[in-house]
């Protein structure tokens, strides 16, 4: 039914694990380019574009915006006005763990945050339920006996339809799923970020035993958050997200990994592609890898990333040249 071997301008989609789920082998994120400071319209025709391609998964935290929580308010807006016929066509996930409100109930891993924030997402979202609810990051502090019961509330509540966790290292990555299989849940998902220049979750074995338990695996930050796409191949543009002093992206990562991002332009340019369709094609040439998640500022910039499905997938040749530039360590 789904064909993942070509594409002619249909979105191809990979079943998540062995679940009955389906992701687009590109969803989008809204982590960056979806807040109260960004153009709302903007937001609309991305959103509009992506469902247009395809695109069927949206994928928003608690956190997102900035302001945090305004980029689930903005994408709700967009939900009710734009999808609401759409609703069983989309998969819409959110996560919670990370610093959202003050105070001693506003972070981490406890039931009384996560289902709090969920219920604050929901309405945020103008949405009766989430697809994908997860655990964005591990909270040493907690029991995870206590974090993945809510998970499982979730998701037996009819507020998720599934649950996920997101940046666990293996060993506890583990544990979490065996608490919650107990729990008569499944965790369907694991989120980590993944790329070309970002490969320890593969080094350390997690997507070798993400397919062994037939736990479907969705990538975030494919391009390193822009690292590896044409613009920072000659250093830093002004405007560009490394050049401003809010954010994740810093001028000196940028800087430390420079000599590679012009190595792998060359690798590119030398196959025919580009850098940043190189690397979208790479990170999902592995078939543990069921999504690859990408942000966009433009709609222009979107379709430049979404035809990167046109590329052909890098053969072993080209992947033994990016792993002699960027080994998975």
């Amino acid at each position: 039914m789904f064909d993942t071997a070509r594409y002619d301008g249909r979105m191809p989609y990979r079943r998540c694990g062995d679940s009955g789920l389906f992701l687009p082998e590109i969803s989008l994120g809204c982590w960056h380019n979806f807040g109260a400071v960004d153009d709302f319209e903007e937001c609309r025709r991305i959103l509009r574009r992506a469902f247009d391609r395809g695109v069927t998964h949206f994928d928003l935290a608690n956190n997102y915006g900035p302001p945090p929580g305004s980029a689930e308010e903005n994408v709700g807006r967009i939900l009710i006005d734009d999808f609401v016929c759409h609703r069983d066509e989309l998969v819409i996930s959110t996560k919670a763990g990370h610093d959202m409100w003050a105070g001693p109930y506003g972070a981490n891993g406890s039931r009384k945050h996560l289902l709090a924030s969920l219920d604050q997402s929901l309405k945020r979202l103008r949405l009766d339920y989430v697809d994908i609810f997860y655990s964005h990051c591990p909270d040493p502090g907690t029991r995870l006996e206590e974090t993945m019961s809510a998970l499982a509330t979730a998701v037996q509540s009819g507020r998720a339809l599934y649950a996920g966790i997101s940046k666990y290292p293996l060993k506890r990555l583990k544990k979490a799923v065996r608490i919650l299989k107990s729990m008569g849940v499944r965790c369907v998902i694991y989120q980590p970020p993944y790329s070309i220049l970002q490969r320890q979750y593969e080094a350390q074995g997690i997507l070798d035993w993400l397919q062994d338990e037939g736990i479907g695996c969705i990538v975030f930050s494919p391009l390193a958050q822009g690292m590896l796409t044409p613009k920072y191949l000659d250093g830093i543009p002004a405007g560009s997200r490394a050049a401003r002093p809010e954010g994740f992206l810093q001028e000196e990562q940028v800087l430390a990994e420079q000599e590679k991002i012009r190595a792998l332009g060359d690798l590119a340019a030398a196959h025919g592609t580009t850098i940043h369709h190189m690397a979208i094609r790479w990170a999902l040439r592995n078939a543990k890898v069921t999504s690859a998640l990408v942000g966009a500022r433009t709609v222009a910039q979107l379709n430049d990333t979404l035809d990167s499905l046109a590329s052909p997938a890098p053969d072993d040749a080209l992947c033994e040249a990016i792993d002699a530039i960027s080994p998975a360590v």
